[in-house]
């Protein structure tokens, strides 16, 4: 099998012998957005990180972000699985956010004050519950909004003054009832964007050798390439325990 690269001398990265596929593969993306998500939240040591999403993004910033030197980490999700592996893999305290509004108990885990920082690795996607999931369904079948900043708004709420918010969620287009008055009242600095992946390349490598992290700790779904459609939908539903798949060829 062959496949065009186009500008392959610009963007290869020469991977040192003693490595396993599964070790590295996740420097192509995953693992240096969670990295540089828990970068902009400008870790201080002792800090509190407070991460929305446990998918693969969210993961990897956990993880990150003690490297960076957080001292404490609360992950927030509600599928099971997820939350198992952010405290069972990175040793994270977890809020299951369908069994307690999470923006209060990210507050009362930090005595009042909230986190340090805030890290929104869900974006768009996000799914809220009760009159939030609702107001958003109508305003999307009106076109009046795209995207479900539900995860956003608890974040801006939950951070102390301050404190940074982190987005490596995407957002697409349009966003409603995002509580702005609360973010600049607290004086919280935002930082989004896309990952600068080619920059994070060596120093990540170089965490991987020296034992820091193994990556491969996120794959649940070693799968064949012949496989990937039952690869995608397990992983879009969320059946099967998929957190994250690796095809083969």
């Amino acid at each position: 099998e062959y496949a065009r690269v186009p500008f392959a001398d610009v963007g290869l990265f020469k991977i040192p012998e003693g490595l396993t596929d599964e070790q590295v593969l996740f420097l192509t993306d995953i693992f240096p957005t969670g990295y540089m998500a828990a970068e902009n939240c400008n870790i201080q040591p002792g800090d509190t990180v407070a991460v929305w999403g446990c998918g693969p993004v969210g993961q990897f910033a956990i993880r990150s972000a003690y490297l960076l030197g957080a001292e404490r980490v609360i992950a927030i999700d509600r599928v099971p699985e997820r939350l198992q592996m952010a405290k069972e893999q990175g040793k994270a305290e977890v809020v299951n956010y369908e069994e307690v509004d999470a923006g209060e108990a990210v507050k009362e885990m930090t005595g009042g004050r909230g986190p340090d920082s805030v890290i929104d690795a869900v974006g768009m996607e996000a799914h809220g519950t009760g009159f939030d999931a609702l107001y958003d369904k109508a305003k999307q079948a009106v076109r009046l909004e795209t995207d479900r900043p539900t995860a956003l708004r608890q974040l801006i709420v939950a951070c102390r003054k301050g404190g940074y918010v982190s987005m490596p969620g995407v957002y697409g287009g349009l966003l409603d009832k995002v509580p702005m008055g609360a973010a600049f009242n607290k004086g919280l600095t935002f930082k989004m964007g896309q990952t600068h992946v080619h920059r994070y390349l060596q120093p990540l490598l170089e965490h991987i050798q020296n034992g820091d992290i193994d990556p491969s700790f996120v794959i649940t779904h070693p799968m064949a390439l012949a496989d990937a459609p039952h690869g995608y939908e397990i992983f879009k539903h969320k059946k099967d325990k998929c957190i994250k798949v690796v095809l083969k060829p």
